[in-house]
């Protein structure tokens, strides 16, 4: 378990940022020899895309092949976008905030629905621990510049408390999953299925999830440059994208097992990670970006990062 773990290191502080720009949105630009869509993902759904190899048929007609490459961890993965090595991947909705603060020139291609129960606070069995209030003056782990970071500022503030009201001790998931082992920890902010993997092999207690805190999307990021050549193709990609959320939705213990072997866990925790997932994925809306927006006001705010962000000053691109 542990060294599965290690391989899935999470997002660290930088990633994506911006919506599909208008500019150029309205047709393709002419294409200078064959297109390629050069994907970049870690295991996970876009692995069983790949699998399935849907992608490349529907994408076949235009004279567009696709290659995959799998990374380790997300810096990496977004490393390789910004020099020009790949051209689509995933990403969660905060570290988009950290990139664009550090002048990323990335954009998003598409927005997964809400899925809030997929991240969550967990306590040892047995721990004093029992409601938010409880969680002042505690050391509190989780993974800097990731979705949780901005799920717990949101739920200190919901239940009267300030950010700096925690002991925030900032460690990768391999790391934090070690020090709740041993106990280094107070609480644990987590996301699936390192989430269902605590409370299947570890027996962590759910203290609570992100409902009605945050909507912790998934997003699908590329960059400027193929976005405004390529709208064609990444319309096609969301679909297909879509297309793998709506099965999971309707064969959830099929996809728990499709996706334990990809994953390397067993399939009781997929199972109880797909239990409480939502699936959909759709172009970005700027009431989507209006919710970027939010984050990027409340990392200003708490100063994590170094200026004030507009994410609305341009629409995105229509993929529909």
């Amino acid at each position: 378990m542990h060294s599965l773990f290690s391989r899935r290191q999470w997002l660290a502080s930088s990633l994506s940022g911006l919506a599909l720009a208008a500019a150029g949105s309205s047709a393709v630009q002419a294409q200078t020899g064959p297109r390629v869509l050069r994907i970049g993902h870690q295991k996970g759904w876009l692995s069983i895309l790949k699998g399935r190899g849907t992608l490349e048929k529907q994408l076949a007609p235009l004279g567009v092949s696709v290659t995959w490459t799998e990374f380790n961890a997300g810096p990496v993965q977004l490393e390789a976008l910004n020099v020009g090595s790949i051209d689509f991947g995933d990403v969660g909705e905060a570290p988009p905030i950290f990139a664009q603060a550090a002048g990323a020139p990335l954009v998003y291609a598409g927005a997964t629905v809400p899925r809030p129960q997929l991240e969550a606070i967990i306590v040892p069995k047995g721990s004093p621990i029992k409601t938010v209030a409880d969680l002042k003056g505690k050391r509190v782990a989780y993974n800097k510049g990731s979705n949780v970071q901005y799920f717990l500022v949101k739920l200190l503030q919901k239940h009267g408390l300030q950010y700096n009201d925690v002991q925030s001790v900032f460690l990768a998931p391999p790391d934090a999953r070690a020090a709740f082992e041993r106990g280094a920890i107070d609480a644990w902010i987590i996301w699936d299925p390192f989430l269902a993997a605590a409370q299947k092999t570890l027996d962590a207690q759910l203290l609570v999830n992100a409902s009605g805190v945050v909507n912790n999307r998934g997003y699908y990021f590329t960059s400027r440059d193929f976005a405004t050549k390529n709208v064609d193709v990444l319309r096609i990609a969301i679909r297909e994208i879509n297309a793998i959320d709506t099965w999971v939705a309707a064969n959830k213990p099929a996809a728990a097992a499709e996706l334990s072997k990809v994953l390397g866990l067993d399939t009781s925790i997929t199972e109880l990670y797909l239990s409480r997932a939502a699936f959909g994925t759709a172009p970005v809306t700027r009431e989507i970006l209006a919710e970027q927006q939010q984050i990027a006001d409340t990392f200003f705010e708490l100063k994590l990062i170094p200026k004030k962000l507009n994410l609305l000053h341009a629409a995105p691109v229509n993929l529909s």
